[in-house]
């Protein structure tokens, strides 16, 4: 049922991201680290800074994050905990919304406000290069050529190493690949909510990684005498840890990334690779929806 490894997230395998940075496939993602609404210090920064800790003790090496969370708490907490940075950590961070208040997500995505914000992740994570730079949402008001155009310039001063998408269709990445080297797109997906099947599908197709946010979205699935709290009972794990699981079966390119702020959610969440479904429990979790 599970693989024994040193490092638990190291059973979830290799993907390599743009061809050159290779991670193990569950991450962590950043979001959590922040006050209600993804606003403002969280209530307890040292517990956070635990968190990522423990997370790249247990051999997480790709962590997601994004300006606008917190803004810059989450970038200011990864900075905290890790830097000087071990060899191998991957970290991907975002530019492309803005925020006005908790809750608040504005796309902006204009040339000159990505350079900024790309600055000052750079000295907010204290890098000198960011491996993979992700257009959080694309502007509707500015033309694309305009939003990757930056981001190409930026790539090319060394600022950033790799390009990625967020909340996008397969027409726009179509799109968008004309204009940049895109290496991964970063949409909802999670066993409950699949909508984004057609992207997954495409970045199969082309190998772009697909890193789908929100990953852990068990909802009525997880509720006592739910199916998936049954085959989590009949596993001897979470429901939560099922759901990652059934995400890391489904597709090669797949590189869930859920966030926790509490210790003990990260120690279960990166315990989650070292479990092996079967085809049929596969294709039970995925029919439970």
């Amino acid at each position: 049922m599970t693989a024994q490894s040193t490092l638990p997230a190291a059973a979830s395998g290799r993907y390599s991201i743009g061809g050159d940075l290779p991670v193990y496939r569950l991450g962590y993602g950043a979001m959590q680290l922040t006050g209600p609404g993804v606003w403002g210090d969280p209530a307890d920064p040292d517990e956070a800074v635990r968190v990522l800790r423990r997370a790249v003790e247990l051999g997480v090496d790709f962590i997601d994050t994004a300006d606008s969370y917190g803004p810059f708490v989450s970038e200011k907490l990864i900075k905290k905990a890790l830097h000087p940075y071990p060899e191998g950590l991957v970290i991907g961070t975002k530019a492309g919304l803005t925020r006005a208040g908790p809750g608040d997500w504005r796309p902006l995505a204009r040339p000159e406000y990505l350079r900024q914000q790309c600055e000052l992740s750079l000295r907010h994570l204290g890098l000198d290069r960011i491996d993979l730079y992700q257009l959080h949402r694309i502007d509707a008001q500015v033309p694309l050529e305009d939003q990757l155009g930056e981001l190409v310039l930026l790539q090319q001063e060394g600022k950033i190493r790799h390009i990625g998408l967020s909340e996008v269709t397969v027409a726009q990445i179509e799109q968008s690949r004309k204009l940049a080297p895109i290496v991964s797109v970063q949409n909802l997906y999670n066993l409950v909510n699949r909508s984004a099947e057609d992207v997954l599908q495409h970045c199969e197709q082309q190998n772009l990684a697909f890193i789908p946010w929100f990953p852990i979205a068990t909802g009525e699935l997880a509720k006592p005498g739910g199916p998936l709290a049954q085959a989590a009972q009949a596993h001897g794990a979470s429901p939560a840890q099922l759901a990652l699981a059934w995400l890391l079966r489904r597709s090669p390119v797949m590189l869930p990334i859920p966030g926790t702020s509490s210790v003990g959610h990260v120690e279960e969440n990166i315990a989650a690779a070292e479990i092996t479904l079967t085809d049929d429990e596969y294709r039970e979790l995925e029919a439970a929806v």
